[in-house]
């Protein structure tokens, strides 16, 4: 009989499998300092430092009913670090050895979300869902994912429907919205139908409504595997000034009108619209400009005068036009745009992502390589361009969901949104005609993932 041996855990797996069984208010008492798992990894445990005495808690958790890891024991009260560890091992030995591997808390109701075995037609299966449920390139995003449907709320009772068909796009967007505040360490309130996500902290509550660009067509193999051309600088320009303000105008103006801050739970709180790009392939990767220009009714020009130092000059934008179809610029001026506290934006809600931070956290195929190339803020107060960024995706990669995240907030809005319940991504606000925004340290704006599936083929 071989010996048991408690395996050390990298945080960010930890993460990954424990997702909202971690409760933010944990945060305010104690400090994960330590995270262990037996060898198929049924059981996880953590040793934490209570703040308040100083002493250590040592936990166990393990799959419950509805396949989330919950907490099943605990010990408390423990003196130093060498102790803790101690009784966690001997406890994980002990489970272990009972052959358990769920771990009832009674309180499970209804069926685990299956994301990934069809409910409808195969004719109807979306190209980009058979990619994630069949390809070894896609392991990462998979198995990741699968960790966090039986966390995941389905208010409207046609998530799986939707993720596997027509709605793959926007329903991987709340997927990925609800890891980002997941990792935001707020509190969910899923009790109503709209808007998508309710989150509170410090006492303070935010309204989030999830909102895609989406495709005109429907999606085929043909489109996806189309080779996607640089697009001619002048060309990216003309899009960014007319075409794509006309774009997000459009899902953002239908939300204005469905006057959300007029439910009770809302009424009197921020509201926040989030918006992402899915409306081509990689679209996202270049169109967030316009999405600025159109939200504040303004354009920056850049120059550098005698001593060649940067120049920021905005140009008041009035109208976008394409074709016969006009719009007014400056979404946030517009009648019953105060109510609208923000808009929240990243080019990053997408497989790629979720491919990324499945990979870092040890999730999909040993064989399939990740390269991330893309550009990210340069902080140099005279820098007029993005900086490149390049590296392979591992294990030690600490990518985070927020990364690349970006709140605008609304200069006249009723109820502003405490930036404080959103510390990690970037702030942008208007102030006398100018954006002045605040970022983190590494801030992305776009990138590309490169996969390479490795075999023996010749």
């Amino acid at each position: 009989m071989s010996k048991f041996s408690m395996k050390p855990m990298d945080v960010k797996r930890f993460s990954a499998l424990v997702g909202p069984s971690r409760t933010p208010g944990a945060a305010y008492i104690s400090k994960e300092l330590a995270w262990f798992s037996n060898s198929d990894e049924s059981i996880l445990g953590s040793i934490l430092l209570d703040i308040e005495d100083s002493e250590f808690v040592s936990i166990l958790l393990g799959r419950d009913e509805g396949r989330k890891f919950r907490l099943f024991d605990l010990e408390t009260g423990i003196k130093s670090a060498r102790k803790a560890q101690d009784w966690l091992s001997k406890r994980m030995e002990h489970h272990t050895a009972s052959g358990k591997k769920v771990f009832e808390q009674g309180d499970f109701t209804g069926e685990v979300m299956d994301l990934f075995t069809p409910i409808v037609a195969d004719k109807k299966l979306h190209p980009f869902f058979l990619r994630l449920r069949d390809e070894p390139s896609f392991s990462s995003a998979k198995e990741i994912i699968a960790e966090m449907a039986p966390h995941f709320v389905d208010i409207d009772g046609n998530y799986v429907e939707q993720f596997q068909s027509t709605g793959f796009d926007a329903r991987l967007w709340e997927l990925y919205l609800n890891a980002y505040l997941v990792e935001e360490e707020l509190f969910f309130d899923r009790e109503h139908y709209a808007p998508d996500f309710i989150v509170k902290k410090f006492g303070k509550t935010v309204a989030i409504e999830a909102v895609i660009v989406g495709r005109k067509e429907a999606v085929t193999d043909e489109t996806i595997n189309q080779p996607i051309e640089p697009m001619p600088p002048e060309e990216l320009i003309k899009k960014t000034m007319d075409e794509m303000p006309i774009k997000f105008g459009s899902p953002l103006f239908s939300k204005l009108k469905k006057e959300y801050w007029k439910l009770d739970h809302v009424a009197g709180n921020p509201l926040v619209i989030a918006i992402a790009d899915f409306h081509d392939n990689q679209s996202m990767t270049w169109s967030g400009t316009a999405l600025i220009n159109y939200l504040y009714g303004v354009r920056h020009e850049f120059s550098k005068d005698d001593q060649g130092n940067l120049v920021i000059s905005p140009l008041k934008i009035e109208t976008h036009q394409v074709g016969s179809k006009v719009i007014p610029s400056g979404y946030f001026f517009q009648p019953d745009a105060e109510n609208i506290s923000a808009i929240l934006y990243t080019a990053g809600g997408t497989i790629s992502k979720f491919n990324r931070m499945g990979k870092q956290a040890g999730f999909g195929s040993a064989a399939v390589i990740m390269h991330r190339m893309g550009t990210h803020h340069d902080h140099d107060p005279n820098a007029s361009l993005p900086k490149m960024f390049a590296y392979e995706v591992n294990e030690q990669c600490e990518e985070t969901w927020g990364e690349g995240v970006s709140m605008y907030h609304n200069p006249n809005a009723l109820h502003p949104v405490p930036r404080e319940l959103f510390p990690s991504i970037a702030h942008h606000r208007f102030d006398d005609g100018q954006i002045v925004s605040t970022l983190p340290e590494f801030h992305t704006y776009s990138s590309q993932t490169l996969m390479l599936n490795v075999t023996d083929k010749i």
